[in-house]
């Protein structure tokens, strides 16, 4: 016999983004995590070693055969717009590549990749390395992410705040003629907000911990300088993690010898063009999908003592971005909530697993299939701080 878990939903305010979202501000019952797991084929859960290093394969040369055509062909072109507008054009696909790059090791973070955990940490570190990535410090916070998503004090990533930003009240204090709300709306305030958080939201994250919760750490006595994840003995891990923190590092230190001496076989303009553009469109994807996945309007935040598993699960939204989302970032854009409730699905089962458990979730799935681009810029508008929920206690909902 299936057991439930029950919370108060918040109410669903009506949109015209096609929004899938129904639930009535009534109780609602969350089929506990087993019932949900009986609903999805017992193949999804078993991923094949040698699919998932054919999709390596494929990614890598991608990624080879665009640098190869950049490197080769570019630098011939005699007239100066066109070799920018190709060097803009190589730095925009060879960063899709990168996000697919960047989500095989994902896989392998989750130990979705294979079933031999060796394979997933050297696959995953190698990849993960070549892109900026402290690997298995990535590994170790985004595991307690997943455990814990939707709790308001320890999630790890995105975790709503509870007031207006530094940044609005600063600007707030500075034009006190004008109202709050304006400020929160204007064009060019959302458009500062976005460019900060696309351009720079991983790099805080890893330099400080940005956006996790305040019981997030594993060390909650850390000063905000010692929660990096470049530190091994940084508050957000635990010292059994230390060593693989530094070996996190040492993959970092590689790639940065590597692009060292590629700079002076080459010059430091093209190894910028070649890795860093790539590298800037990747970190704004990536920011771009935590971030949408896991704010919407309609989308509550939980307390400690509402919180359950499946209700954070399920508090993230699966959304779409077409051929590009399917086929180049491998699917984590429209497959995202069945990911949050079983992270050891590959990528290439999780589409059946969600029609597989759509017709038992019913209303509790949340999906949208409204410009993907359109709404990063109205979610990062709309949802600035949450607040309670009156009506339900322990819910928290977007501030209006």
């Amino acid at each position: 016999m299936s057991t439930v878990t029950q919370v108060e939903a918040p109410a669903v305010k009506a949109r015209t983004a096609q929004l899938k979202l129904k639930a009535e501000p009534a109780k609602q019952e969350f089929p506990d995590i087993n019932t949900i797991r009986k609903a999805i084929p017992p193949h999804c859960f078993k991923p094949s070693t040698a699919r998932s290093l054919g999709y390596v394969a494929r990614d890598l040369a991608m990624a080879v055969a665009l640098g190869y055509a950049a490197l080769t062909y570019i630098p011939s072109v005699p007239n100066q717009a066109y070799r920018t507008l190709l060097w803009t054009a190589y730095g925009f696909l060879q960063g899709l590549v990168g996000v697919g790059l960047w989500i095989l090791a994902h896989e392998c973070g989750h130990g979705a990749f294979s079933v031999h955990r060796h394979l997933n940490d050297f696959v995953g570190w190698v990849l993960h390395s070549a892109l900026g990535v402290p690997f298995f410090s990535w590994k170790f916070s985004h595991a307690r992410h997943h455990r814990f998503t939707g709790h308001m004090q320890k999630d790890m990533a995105f975790v709503p705040r509870t007031s207006p930003s530094v940044f609005m009240q600063s600007l707030a204090n500075i034009f006190s003629f004008v109202d709050m709300e304006v400020l929160e709306d204007a064009p060019i305030v959302n458009l500062i907000r976005l460019l900060g958080q696309q351009l720079g939201g991983f790099q805080v994250y890893f330099l400080i911990n940005a956006t996790a919760g305040d019981d997030s750490m594993q060390n909650l006595d850390a000063k905000w300088w010692r929660r990096s994840h470049f530190d091994p003995f940084s508050g957000v891990f635990r010292p059994q993690e230390a060593l693989y923190v530094l070996i996190s590092d040492l993959g970092l230190a590689l790639v940065c010898a590597a692009l060292y001496y590629s700079s002076l076989a080459l010059d430091w303009q093209t190894v910028f063009l070649l890795y860093g553009v790539p590298y800037v469109w990747v970190n704004h994807w990536l920011v771009a999908i935590t971030y949408l996945h896991h704010t919407h309007k309609d989308i509550p935040h939980y307390d400690g003592e509402k919180w359950t598993f499946v209700a954070g699960a399920l508090a993230t939204v699966d959304r779409d971005f077409g051929f590009i989302g399917r086929h180049i970032f491998h699917g984590i854009i429209d497959t995202h909530v069945v990911h949050h409730l079983f992270s050891r699905i590959p990528f290439y089962y999780a589409e059946e697993a969600t029609r597989a458990i759509k017709p038992l979730l019913g209303d509790l799935y949340h999906s949208d299939d409204h410009s993907f681009m359109a709404s990063l810029w109205e979610t990062s508008r709309d949802c600035q701080y949450v607040e309670n929920d009156p009506a339900n206690p322990g819910v928290m909902k977007w501030h209006e």
